[in-house]
């Protein structure tokens, strides 16, 4: 269960440098609308668009803007349509690199993503070059200090919704689905009253690498770096064991 871990702690870390900068707001309201415009605003009728609120709230996004962004997708025939595209590739000593964007232009975001792997001294690879590394897993962490339930509930609860395992780590409880089962176990939890720092479908590395070479670290964070100030990218996940 270290992996996990380790993806969590660099996950969430990444959350909170994201929502220090605002940009998690941004990347939130881009889901909202591809939700809505998928499958409508009513989110009892739309299980995506519920995720995707659970998720703002889980990131202190205010109701009335969770509410606006709702709205204005809804209301809004003309609006920005974004298109989700995938990008693999490596970065320094062949540490594997998946990043998912949102974008209403392909080329810029291609352009953009390119260089942010080569100014690191990576590269983009075809679709598939280290999706293989990864399984996409729904990844729910509740944080020690914010639920009162006992381990063996909270376990049993999650586990009887459809979870796949269940991690007792030194400050979070972390609880592993697949894909499908992602939003009935998110969803039971809700109805619990158990607060989660974090909720989604996500990438979890089978392995990690690491990076001994002050360099090569120094490329990696200028790829990440890069990466993390574009407005089109939604996430990015990685194996580097930091």
């Amino acid at each position: 269960m270290s992996g996990h871990s380790k993806f969590a702690n660099i996950k969430h870390k990444k959350e909170k440098n994201d929502a220090a900068k605002g940009k998690i707001f941004t990347i939130i309201g881009r889901e909202i609308a591809v939700a809505v415009k998928e499958g409508g605003a009513d989110p009892a009728n739309n299980s995506r668009l519920r995720d995707v609120i659970a998720k703002a709230k889980a990131n202190n996004m205010p109701n009335d803007t969770i509410e606006r962004g709702i709205k204005r997708a809804a209301g809004d025939a003309n609006s920005v349509n974004y298109e989700n595209v995938t990008y693999e590739g490596y970065g320094p000593s062949g540490i594997a690199i998946i990043v998912e964007t949102l974008t209403d232009n392909r080329n810029r975001t291609a352009s953009n993503v390119r260089n942010a792997f080569t100014k690191g001294g990576g590269s983009v690879g075809t679709m598939g070059c280290v999706s293989f590394m990864f399984d996409k897993k729904g990844l729910i962490i509740v944080d020690k200090e914010e639920c009162d339930m006992d381990a063996d509930d909270l376990m049993m609860i999650a586990l009887d919704a459809g979870a796949e395992d269940f991690a007792d780590e030194e400050d979070s409880f972390e609880i592993t689905t697949s894909p499908e089962d992602f939003s009935t176990v998110r969803e039971n939890l809700e109805k619990e009253g158990i607060a989660m720092a974090s909720a989604e479908v996500t990438m979890i590395p089978q392995t990690w690498g690491t990076l001994t070479n002050e360099d090569d670290i120094k490329k990696m964070n200028r790829i990440l770096d890069l990466l993390d100030d574009d407005d089109d990218v939604q996430n990015v996940y990685h194996n580097w064991d930091e």
